[in-house]
């Protein structure tokens, strides 16, 4: 052993140690492995809609660490190299994948697909790939063509609790007949009364069908379609004021108690019914052409509790004992003894029983039914925000084998895209009317002050279940991209250069004439038109014996995402100002090992974005006012150092250890234009940005694992370790005027040590392959691990104060915060056949 170590450390040092390359991939995961990753990825998307969905999942065939990244550190949703999700590409039979609007793909479209979903390609960002220049963060390859995967039968059981507590699957791959036919199916469904967390129902369907004629020696078609209908309950970050008082990590405060029946104010539904037809053309032995026709409706839709009184969530800062008594500042002038009574009382009660920290869904229904007998408007609602989707793509991709060693790879992408964005009344609890009108505004203008019109077309519609509310509009739009790759093989050096140019138009066509922008709200606005492009070179040199040096570098310009482009969408036309392409500089270097018994690498990585833009929403928790706001000229820098190990300590013992320090921030202050929905009017500011850190994902975390295999046993034992988490700065407080000189620490999170351990066992029953696999994550039970959050956004120019003046409520102590799920399991059984 002491040996082994020994060499170890000088395979490490670059000594000329030669050892024979190790065939055996490194980057393949169990079923339980992925279905893990991607139920603890499906989690974030449970969280607050209103919180970007970081999840990105990479895998590598050659690299310890991005083999490892997405499945070991899946609790704490770290992204890779804290990228934002857009700059990791998906595809589908060479069609891109990602929503064309927030750049970003949507897990849940092929969710529960089954074994499916394992077949894909997966390319780092300066590694080679197929069907276009390789994203910043990485590109995948789903291939759903039947030919293509193994034949035979699949019987899935899962018991978990999790997102969800029971799930089942079957799938069924015939393989290519005699006749050239090839079938393949996956039905499964996902169940849970309540997940983890509490008052989170789930029913998720999922299916997949692909047929495949091989026409003749160069001709094949195939086609696939596949859709994951479901319904699931978010919930909602809260303050560690409330997390301690309710003694629960997991408290979600968007449910309550209705007809004795939880409920819950945050649902989506969503649906993204897809088909693909792929033509593959062997036109000799050297040259091949696949062409891939797509289509996908997506339907999006998730209820909000809206009001026109007082707030009705147990956990808004009014409804907060440290509202009543100033425990940040015990001289504060308001902590009287009558004061730390009622917040002795305040926290007693809250914590006292459940009921009283959640949604009172029967007062509510109470006030609304008071004010129906006076003939006036809801006083609570459901809304529902759908963001629908039509999609149509066609993609083809020419590999052609110019010598031994090289290869020439070409395509175009053409894609046309229609998002659907508009509010509805889910329902009006109990009230009987309620007007198209903005409520934000009635405070402001008189009543019969065309500003409080959603629609002037329709004024003082009013509105039942299922009507269109708010704001209605389409974002039109068209891409188009060319793209080329030269690979080859240059004696010890491998390398590729690629290339890519794109177009993008994009357009708002806008259905309802809003009150605050009468003349520039309904119809269509002008077209904005974009050209990008980028270069991009990544190389390996084989120095013999299993060493390998890596080398990257690229260039590029993106199109700004629809989704930032225009400035308040839900209100006008109007184009976000100071709007250019993003900048993309990326370089990577790494040293890399393959031994018979050891695998290791090192890689450190720099990428630098200018001109980057963003858009944001939200509500001010002190005055009840909702706030758009358009972000353009963000610089940002991403560097960091990441590491992994993989050493077989013998045929039946392997050790993995992998890591990364990395960080992720602005560089400089950006420009902001805001608007507030009761006036309509823009405020132009400079936010103060600089040295704010990317949120959501750990910037350093490491793991250290041991796997046991003998005899169709495994067992596994990891510890993971987490820091340097950052919540999503408040963008409102760091403008120039509001923060009137004074610096804000972006608030942070606590990291931690969380251990994992799974077991299973693989036997041969009768004439196919029974696997019985049970994984717990958290053995410890550490709930005070932060996953994300985000800081409040209040007017600080309008303090909360008592009667006599002194501060109250501190929000800027007050951060909203996700935490990680504690002890929880997943006992997977399946049978292949």
């Amino acid at each position: 052993m002491q040996k082994k170590l020994n060499i170890a450390l000088l395979a490490m040092c670059c000594a000329p140690v030669c050892a024979q390359t190790h065939t055996d991939s490194i980057g393949q995961h169990s079923r339980l492995e992925v279905e893990a990753a991607c139920t603890f990825a499906e989690s974030q998307l449970g969280q607050n809609a209103d919180m970007p969905q970081g999840v990105t999942m990479v895998n590598s065939n050659k690299n310890v660490f991005a083999s490892e990244v997405s499945y070991r550190f899946a609790p704490t949703h770290l992204r890779y190299r804290a990228y934002n999700p857009m700059y990791n590409e998906v595809y589908i039979n060479g069609v891109l994948m990602n929503n064309a609007e927030t750049g970003q793909f949507r897990y849940p479209t092929i969710g529960g697909i089954g074994v499916q979903g394992l077949n894909f390609d997966s390319s780092l960002p300066f590694e080679d790939f197929g069907y276009g220049m390789t994203a910043m963060g990485g590109s995948n390859n789903y291939n759903f063509r039947a030919a293509d995967m193994k034949r035979g039968q699949h019987i899935e059981w899962t018991g978990a609790n999790r997102n969800y507590t029971m799930g089942g699957a079957y799938s069924y791959v015939s393989g290519l007949n005699e006749n050239g036919w090839a079938f393949a199916g996956t039905l499964s469904y996902r169940w849970a009364k309540q997940g983890y967390v509490d008052g989170t129902p789930l029913r998720s369907l999922s299916y997949y069908l692909s047929v495949q004629k091989v026409l003749n020696d160069n001709h094949s078609l195939a086609f696939a379609t596949w859709g994951s209908p479901s319904k699931r309950a978010q919930y909602g970050a809260s303050t560690d004021e409330a997390f301690q008082l309710a003694d629960d990590r997991q408290y979600n405060p968007y449910w309550g108690y209705y007809n004795d029946k939880k409920r819950n104010s945050r649902v989506v539904r969503e649906f993204a019914p897809t088909a693909l037809l792929t033509w593959d053309w062997n036109i000799n032995e050297k040259t091949r052409l696949s062409t891939s026709l797509q289509g996908q409706y997506a339907w999006y839709r998730c209820t909000r509790l809206n009001y026109n009184g007082e707030n009705p969530y147990a956990d808004s800062w009014l409804k907060m004992p440290s509202s009543i008594y100033n425990v940040w500042n015990p001289s504060d002038p308001a902590n009287t003894a009558d004061a730390k009574a009622r917040w002795e009382k305040a926290c007693t009660e809250w914590a006292a029983d459940k009921s009283n920290r959640q949604l009172d869904w029967e007062r509510m229904y109470w006030f609304n039914e008071q004010v129906a007998t006076q003939g006036t408007d809801a006083m609570y609602w459901l809304e529902a925000r759908h963001n629908d989707n039509l999609n149509v793509s066609i993609a083809s991709t020419l590999d052609k084998r110019l010598t031994n060693k090289s290869s020439l790879r070409a395509g175009f992408n053409l894609a046309t895209n229609k998002g659907m964005h508009y509010q509805t009344i889910n329902s009006l609890l109990g009230a009987t009317q309620m007007h198209n009108v903005n409520t934000y505004a009635i405070a402001h203008y008189p009543a019969a002050s065309d500003k409080v019109q959603y629609d002037l077309n329709n004024r003082d519609a009013v509105l039942g279940k299922g009507d269109r509310m708010g704001y209605d509009y389409n974002i039109l739009m068209n891409k188009a991209k060319v793209w080329g790759a030269y690979i080859e093989d240059f004696g010890p050096l491998h390398y590729s250069l690629s290339a890519r140019m794109g177009y993008q138009s994009m357009q708002r066509d806008g259905k309802m004439r809003n009150g605050m922008a009468a003349d520039n709200s309904f119809g269509k606005s002008r077209t904005k038109d974009f050209f990008d492009g980028g270069l991009k070179f990544g190389s390996s040199l084989d120095m013999g014996c299993g060493h390998t040096l890596i080398f990257g570098m690229g260039y590029e310009q993106r199109a700004p995402q629809a989704a930032a482009v225009f400035a308040s969408p839900e209100v006008n036309n109007d184009i976000a100002v100071n709007l250019k392409n993003e900048k993309l500089f990326s370089t990577e270097v790494g040293y890399m090992y393959n031994g018979s018994w050891l695998h290791a690498n090192i890689n450190g990585y720099y990428s630098y974005v200018k001109d980057a833009s963003d858009w944001q929403s939200f509500y001010m928790d002190n005055t009840n006012e909702l706030v758009y706001n358009s972000i353009t000229g963000l610089k940002k820098k991403y560097y960091g150092l990441e590491a992994g190990l993989k050493f077989d300590i013998c045929k039946t013992l392997d050790m993995k250890l992998v890591g990364t320090i990395s960080e992720a921030q602005t560089t400089d202050n950006a420009l902001s234009r805001y608007m507030f929905a009761c006036h309509g009017t823009y405020n132009d500011d400079v936010l103060l940005s600089k040295d704010m850190h990317e949120a959501g994902t750990p910037l350093t975390a490491a793991s250290l694992g041991v796997n046991y295999h003998q005899r169709g046993w495994t067992v596994g034992v990891d510890c993971n370790y987490y820091d340097r988490i950052y919540l999503d700065y408040s963008t409102y407080n760091r403008l120039q005027r509001i923060a009137n000189g004074e610096s804000m620490e972006q608030a942070k999170g606590k990291g931690g040590f969380m251990l994992n351990c799974s077991i299973g066992r693989s036997a041969r029953v009768m004439r196919g392959l029974l696997n019985i696999n049970l994984s717990i994550t958290n053995l410890t039970n550490n709930r005070n691990i932060c996953t994300g959050g985000y800081e409040s956004n209040y007017d600080v120019r309008q303090p909360n104060t008592d009667a006599s003046g002194a501060s109250l409520y501190n929000f800027a102590k007050n951060p909203r915060k996700f935490y990680a799920f504690g002890t929880s399991g997943m006992l997977n059984i399946t049978y292949s056949f």
